[in-house]
Parts: C-alpha cells; structure tokens; sequence
C-alpha cells in the first residue's frame, strides 16, 4: 500500500510555519500531513522571537527522540521530507529504521561531509564568528536573512519571509555540526552510510543556495555507499528558501511523485 502520510521536518532559524503552502498543497491531494515542531517550537513564530528560552535548551537527540516518538504512534511508515537542518534529522531517522522514502531539501550535511562552500561560511558567520555563540541563540537580520535563504527573491519579498518566519537558531547545535567531523566517536548527526535496510533517500539542491550549496548535497550523497536507492536533483534558480519560491508546487509534486514511486 503506498503511503497516506507526508511528515515534514523544518530546519534551523524557522518553525513549522516555513511549510505552510506544501500542508495544504499535499492535504489537497488527500494526504495526512503533519509537520512537527522541535520539543519547545510548539508556539508562534512572534513568541519564539519575543522568548527563545526554548531554542537555547534544544539539543539533537531530543529532537530526534521527540520525532521517533512521533513516527512510532503512526500506523504506517510514512513519507518523510525535511529541509535545511530538517533534511539532516531526515537522513538519521530513515538510518534509524523509520519512514517508507526520505527527501532532504536543500540538507544540512550529517557527520563526515566536510565539504564547506565559502558561501556557507558567510552564510553561518553570525554563529561561527565566536564561541561564546556556543551558549546562545543567534537571530539573523534581514540582510543576512536575505543573504543565506532568499538571495534570488527580491528585496521586498525576503523581508516579508523574514518577518514570517524568522526566529533565532541554537548556537550551540550549529557549532557542533561543525566540531563533529573533528571530535573522536559518533555524533549528534551521525549516520551509517552502510545501512541496506535504509528507506530509499532523494537530495534535492537549489543551484543558488548560499547556506548548504548544492556541493554540499553530492557530497553527502555521495558518502551513501549502501544498496539502498540514494539519488540527487538539482533545480535551477532556486535559493535555500525553495519550499517558498516562485514554482515551488512543481518540486513538491516532483518529489512527491519520487517518494512513492520509490518508497518501500
């Protein structure tokens, strides 16, 4: 039986909110949608901003752990498509057993891709640029905002997602997904790129994304070298903020139609 349910995860300095247009694109066609929270992002995107005590105590393996949990309760594996740090969790829960196909959008890279775009250094530096960034949340301006998700958007539309969507990011994850490929022992993002019993996985990349350029996608993809079906696309124009780009609907149908051709 093909799948009836899409689960799809959100990435760093966003909410579920950033889904908005793809819930009631994949509702419309008779699927049950459910984009999840982080353990704490369960409020609006106003009150994250206005009190980010729940970004700073967010931690990977909660996160991942409040996802499995969630994935346990359903009767059927679904489709699972995550974007930025999303496509990230995405790629370890599929490690982990769960979901019928997996799609990561634009994915941050899990532990062992150390391919590092210099795009993607000007992109991350109001984290990177200090330590001390360890131990708080860090939000972006609207120039940097504009800069690292919606760079092919115009001005006025890049502030408008900004104000949508816009929240701090936990210093500290982002810091450690850069200490990970340099600390001994598995990680917070580590996965078994051996794994055969992996649901099938398809990175998709925007050829103008500054934060996780499409290098970083064939990288991560390339690492895969199990029997499990693993495949990248790559679209054209496109900026990290794809699932709210002009055309987005026929990516989300493109990706759809991937999944359940493929899903197991």
């Amino acid at each position: 039986m093909a799948p009836d349910t899409i689960v799809l995860i959100h990435g760093f300095w966003v909410t579920p909110r950033s889904w908005e247009h793809w819930i009631s694109h994949y509702q419309s066609k008779g699927f049950r949608v459910i984009a999840p929270a982080y353990p704490g992002y369960e409020v609006e995107v106003e009150a994250l901003n206005a009190d980010p005590t729940p970004i700073l105590h967010s931690t990977v393996p909660q996160i991942i752990s409040h996802f499995e949990n969630l994935l346990h309760g359903l009767d059927s594996p679904p489709i699972i498509i995550g974007h930025s740090a999303g496509g990230a969790f995405t790629q370890i829960l599929l490690d982990h057993g769960f979901g019928a196909a997996g799609v990561a959008l634009n994915s941050a890279p899990t532990e062992g891709v150390r391919v590092v775009p210099l795009s993607q250094v000007k992109s991350t530096f109001p984290v990177l640029r200090s330590p001390a960034n360890r131990h708080k949340v860090v939000p972006l301006t609207v120039e940097q905002w504009q800069y690292a998700f919606t760079n092919t958007f115009t001005e006025q539309e890049g502030r408008a997602l900004w104000q949508r969507y816009a929240i701090p990011a936990n210093g500290g994850i982002l810091w450690g997904s850069v200490l990970a490929n340099f600390q001994p022992g598995h990680q917070d993002t580590w996965v078994d790129y051996r794994n055969d019993d992996r649901a099938p996985l398809l990175f998709v990349s925007g050829s103008e994304d500054h934060i996780m350029p499409p290098a970083i996608q064939k990288s991560n993809a390339r690492h895969y070298t199990s029997n499990t079906v693993t495949e990248h696309r790559e679209y054209a124009g496109y900026a990290h903020l794809l699932p709210a780009q002009e055309g987005w609907e026929r990516i989300a149908d493109e990706v759809l139609d991937w999944a359940l051709q493929h899903a197991r």
